[in-house]
Formats: C-alpha cells, sequence, structure tokens
C-alpha cells in the first residue's frame, strides 16, 4: 500500500467522521476502522470535530488512541466550551494515562445560533483575540512545571501549575483554523499552523520567506490511473442533492465562517471543467471542504503547486476506506516527486 506520510517533510491528517452523519449503531466501529486505516497508511493524525450538534470530540479521540499505536488526535478546540486549563489538563492525562501525544485545532468560530444558544455573542475577529489568550494560557501550562499567572483581557489565572506534567516530547502541535485576516493574525501570534480552506492552486503564490511550513489545507482527493474513472467515482460519491443544497444554503446564513463564505463565493464563479478543484459535496452539505479529483498525474500536479508555495500540512476528507488511503498515497508519492522539498 502507498503510504501518505511521513513524506519528505508533510504532515498528513485524515478526518474522523462527524456523529451526526453516521448511524448510532455503526458508530464506534466508524470511528475505529477509520483509525486504523489512517495510521496503516502512514497519517500522523486525525482530525476529530467539534460542535453543538456532535459528541464529546475528547472522547472521541480516547476512542482513537485505544484503538491505534501511534496516530495522534487532531482535537478541535472551541473556547465557549471548556477552560483553557481543562484543555489543557486532557492534554497531560493523554500523556500521562497513554504516553500518547494530541495535536489541538483551535476553532474561534461556528454557527452562530451555536455560540447564541450559550449566550456567546462576542464578534468574529474579537473571538481570535480571545483564542490567542486561551491557546497561549494552554501553551504556557504545558511548556513550563512552574506555577503561571496570566492576567489578560479574557482570561484570568493565579498559581496554576499543571499536574501531572507534560514530558516535552509530548507538548501538542498547535493549529488554528480560520481563512480570514483575523485567523492568520492569531496563528503567527501563537507561532501555531495556519489551516486554510484553499482556493484552487493556480490562485497561490509563494508564501512570504519564513511562513512555508507554517500553513496547511483541508483538502479531499479522489485520484484514479484514468481521469474519467475518478470523476465517475465522484459522482457516485458524491451526488448533487436539492436536500443538500437547501441545507447548505441555510448553513451560509448561520455561519459567519471567512472560509464558508469564500468557498461559496468560488461555487458561485465556477471552475474551468479541466480543473479538478470540485466544490459539489461542500454545495451539496456532503462535506466541509474543496476536493481534488481526476488522474493520479492530474491531482499530484495540483498537490504539488500547493506545495510549491508553502503549504506543507495536509487535512484530507473522512477515507471512504483502506483502498481510497492507498490511492492518496499514489498522489503524495508522485507530488513529492515533481517537487523537491527542502
Amino acid at each position: 500500500m502507498a503510504s501518505t506520510a511521513p513524506v519528505a517533510g508533510l504532515k498528513i491528517f485524515s478526518t474522523c467522521p462527524p456523529s451526526n452523519l453516521t448511524p448510532q449503531p455503526e458508530y464506534l466501529r466508524r470511528i475505529r476502522d477509520i483509525a486504523r486505516w489512517s495510521e496503516e497508511a502512514g497519517c500522523e493524525g486525525i482530525l476529530v470535530y467539534t460542535d453543538n450538534g456532535l459528541v464529546d470530540p475528547w472522547l472521541v479521540s480516547q476512542l482513537v488512541i485505544e484503538s491505534t499505536q501511534r496516530l495522534a488526535p487532531l482535537v478541535a478546540v472551541q473556547p465557549a466550551y471548556m477552560h483553557p486549563y481543562s484543555v489543557a489538563k486532557m492534554v497531560s492525562s493523554f500523556a500521562f494515562l497513554h504516553g500518547r501525544r494530541v495535536y489541538l485545532n483551535m476553532v474561534a468560530g461556528g454557527f452562530r445560533n451555536d455560540l447564541a444558544a450559550l449566550d456567546d455573542h462576542t464578534p468574529h475577529d474579537e473571538r481570535y483575540a480571545r483564542l490567542v489568550e486561551y491557546t497561549a494560557i494552554i501553551q504556557k501550562l504545558l511548556g513550563s512545571a512552574d506555577a503561571l499567572s496570566f492576567d489578560g483581557r479574557y482570561y484570568r489565572v493565579t498559581n496554576l501549575k499543571m499536574t501531572p506534567p507534560l514530558p516535552a516530547s509530548l507538548r501538542p502541535g498547535v493549529f488554528v483554523s480560520g481563512s480570514s485576516e483575523a485567523g492568520m493574525k492569531a496563528a503567527r501570534e501563537l507561532q501555531a499552523t495556519a489551516i486554510e480552506y484553499p482556493r484552487p492552486a493556480a490562485d497561490y503564490a509563494p508564501l512570504p520567506a519564513g511562513e512555508a511550513n507554517a500553513h496547511g489545507i483541508r483538502i479531499g482527493i479522489i485520484a484514479r490511473d484514468e481521469e474519467d474513472e475518478a470523476w465517475h467515482i465522484a459522482r457516485a460519491r458524491f451526488p448533487e442533492d436539492r436536500k443538500g443544497q437547501l441545507t447548505h444554503e441555510l448553513a451560509m446564513k448561520v455561519s459567519d465562517s471567512s472560509w464558508h463564505r469564500q468557498l461559496s463565493e468560488i461555487g458561485k464563479s465556477g471552475v474551468s471543467a479541466a480543473n479538478p478543484y470540485w466544490l459539489v459535496p461542500f454545495e451539496n452539505y456532503k462535506t466541509f471542504c474543496p476536493y481534488l479529483v481526476g488522474s493520479y498525474d492530474r491531482v499530484a500536479d495540483e498537490v504539488a503547486r500547493y506545495v510549491e508555495a508553502g503549504y506543507r500540512t495536509f487535512i484530507l476528507d473522512v477515507p471512504a476506506g483502506p483502498e481510497e488511503m492507498a490511492h492518496i498515497g499514489d498522489v503524495f508519492e508522485r507530488a513529492v516527486c515533481a517537487f523537491a522539498i527542502g
């Protein structure tokens, strides 16, 4: 089986299925299976979603750890749900109990109705300012054995200490999810990896010096030997669906996420039929990221363009099966052959 990672300096993650789109009797098995497929394919970790309508991401992450030997849960963390000390405690507890590392995907946004239900009416950009303080507390608690005192605009702690202490080798990687300028600024302040929902690769120029390796994208991939076969599989897996389109339109009305608006605008303008960049799954509410579809070489060329622009982290969509991970692995191997990563 072709391996997706580690590939010449890339970090590749898969994604757990959201609980609201999986029948309850199947959910535990699906999590275990996808975690194992991802590990066997060589992924660094696996994204675990969070929002008001999903099961708790920390409990899902526990299941991922129990089902694998080294796969790292990439846990979505929303400040509205828990105190930063609780997040740090979960990270240190996983390390203590299992000797395992996790990643944190810091999320500032969400559906407005979800935030309003929690009495959180903080404006979009201010949520990222709050996220910086929140994440800084987590990083400081996990990065030192000393007691922490912090007096910020949104959070205050006094002589707070993390017990059990976290071994330096298990400190979490930190991602900031968001394509807006506020999200990018937050990632820079935290020295975190900024995760974007990308535009077509042709839209990108190389990142500024010093920012390469600090950016990643969320993307789905369907690739086969022949272009027509890949598109046949893609359209069968993600058929156009009027109910899904209406759900997407409703989601647009209750979301203030920049990435959601940006992808929707790209969908309105359309892309060339020859372009592997495909938004039908997103527009029909089947998933939350663009797809790249086509032959191995065509999709690999598109991935190589993202790499050339400076993107080194890729978060893949929920895999359809272990064979799909092998096809994706083939794409990444061809991509790194097309672009030598320093």
